[in-house]
């Protein structure tokens, strides 16, 4: 049921009516202090669920040149093509992430995991496997902690192990010592390498 109700309709009214309690409204630090070692600025880049893309803005202010956001929400991906019109490096999508193909260096995960339905997290994995080249890396955040009801739902370092190891080296899973003060201790870094 919660797949049929999580659809392009849903999350598009969540953006008109601006019920986006996920928004930071900054780049979320871990993911910032990644993207401040990368010295690769060529490298191709997806960031799935994109929201209002604040990691991809940062990106390209370090001089990236190569991001592609997916979206599902079309009055979000419109204000996000007018947002950055003009700008080389980055492409912004309509789309359902499940259907995209493309072949990525890295995908960044920030709460496009805990915004799907549970039933579709092997889907996700398998789909974020499929996307990346050979040796290319997930990496990101993911909810250590549980919700009622979702979206946002959560899950467990556990839980992500098991889901994550068949097809990504779990090069780090452990508690991000650096999240904005409402989500401390709840997030996990990750750095998973396709297998």
């Amino acid at each position: 049921m919660q797949e049929k109700i999580l659809d392009q309709n849903y999350w598009d009214n969540q953006y008109q009516v601006g019920r986006t309690a996920w928004d930071l409204g900054l780049v979320s630090p871990p993911i910032k202090k990644y993207f401040d070692q990368l010295e690769d600025k060529n490298q191709s880049i997806l960031i799935p669920g994109g929201g209002n893309s604040y990691e991809a803005e940062y990106l390209l202010q370090q001089g990236f040149t190569d991001i592609t956001v997916v979206d599902i929400a079309p009055s979000l991906v419109e204000k996000l093509k007018e947002k950055f019109q003009g700008k080389l490096g980055i492409k912004i999508l309509l789309g359902d992430f499940f259907e995209h193909q493309a072949a990525y260096d890295m995908i960044v995960e920030q709460t496009f995991f805990c915004a799907l339905a549970p039933t579709m997290r092997q889907q996700y994995v398998w789909k974020m496997h499929q996307l990346l080249k050979p040796n290319a890396l997930l990496v990101g955040l993911l909810f250590n902690r549980t919700f009622e009801g979702g979206p946002p739902f959560g899950g467990n370092i556990n839980e992500y192990k098991t889901l994550f190891s068949p097809y990504f080296h779990l090069q780090h899973m452990a508690t991000a010592p650096n999240s904005v003060a409402p989500r401390a201790l709840s997030e996990l870094w990750i750095e998973l390498k396709k297998i």
